[in-house]
C-alpha cells in the first residue's frame, strides 16, 4: 500500500541522497544542487514551518519519494505542490499517482485548501501526464523560466480546485483501491 508519512529525522539524509541524484536533479528548478547544510536548513523548515507540510511517499513502509505543499498561509488558501519519486522502483508503478491522490485529500480535506497549484518543467513528460491524470489543468506557460545547467528551460504552470477534486475523487481513489494501491 502507498501512505503518505510525516516526515522523520532520519529523512533528511535520504532525501539528500535522492536530490544528488541526476535522475532526480534534472526535474529540480533549483539552479544547483543546495550544499547540506542548505538541504539540512530546507529540511528543517519543511518540518517545523507552519507555511510548509511535507510527507514521505513510502510504499509498503519503505520511502518512495516526496510531496509538499508550500504557502500554506496564504489567506487565498491556496499552496505550491511538489512532488517526486526518489527510488527508482517506485517509477512507472503507480506509485506517484496513489500519492497524488493522497495528497490531494490532505490539501483540500484536512487542510481546507481551495485551489493547489505547480510549475513542472515544460519537457517532463512523464510528471505532466501523471499530474493531468490527478486531475491538474494547465493554467499557462512559461519560456525560460528557470536556468538548470546555466541553460533556460520552460515551464507548464498547472492547477487543480478543490470543487474539481471533488468531482474525480470517488473513482480516482475506487481505481487505486481497485489496484491494491492505496486502502479503501
Amino acid at each position: 500500500m502507498i501512505e503518505l508519512r510525516d516526515l522523520r529525522d532520519e529523512d533528511e539524509a535520504v532525501l539528500f541522497q535522492w536530490r544528488s541524484e541526476p535522475e532526480v536533479d534534472r526535474w529540480m528548478s533549483d539552479a544547483d544542487l543546495p550544499s547540506h547544510a542548505a538541504h539540512a536548513a530546507w529540511f528543517e523548515a519543511l518540518r517545523n514551518d507552519p507555511d510548509m507540510r511535507g510527507w514521505m511517499i513510502t510504499r509498503a513502509g519503505a520511502s518512495m519519494g516526496l510531496l509538499t505543499l508550500t504557502g500554506l498561509s496564504s489567506h487565498h488558501r491556496r499552496a505550491s505542490w511538489n512532488w517526486f519519486l526518489g527510488s527508482a522502483e517506485a517509477r512507472g508503478r503507480g506509485v506517484g499517482r496513489a500519492a497524488q491522490v493522497l495528497g490531494l485529500d490532505r490539501a483540500f480535506g484536512e487542510l481546507g485548501l481551495h485551489k493547489v497549484f505547480a510549475e513542472v518543467m515544460a519537457d517532463n513528460d512523464a510528471a505532466l501526464k501523471a499530474q493531468a491524470a490527478a486531475g491538474f489543468r494547465r493554467e499557462g506557460y512559461l519560456r525560460g523560466h528557470v536556468l538548470k545547467g546555466g541553460r533556460p528551460r520552460d515551464v507548464v504552470l498547472l492547477g487543480i480546485l478543490s470543487s474539481e477534486w471533488a468531482d474525480l475523487r470517488e473513482a480516482a481513489r475506487r481505481g487505486l483501491s481497485d489496484a491494491n494501491l492505496i486502502a479503501a
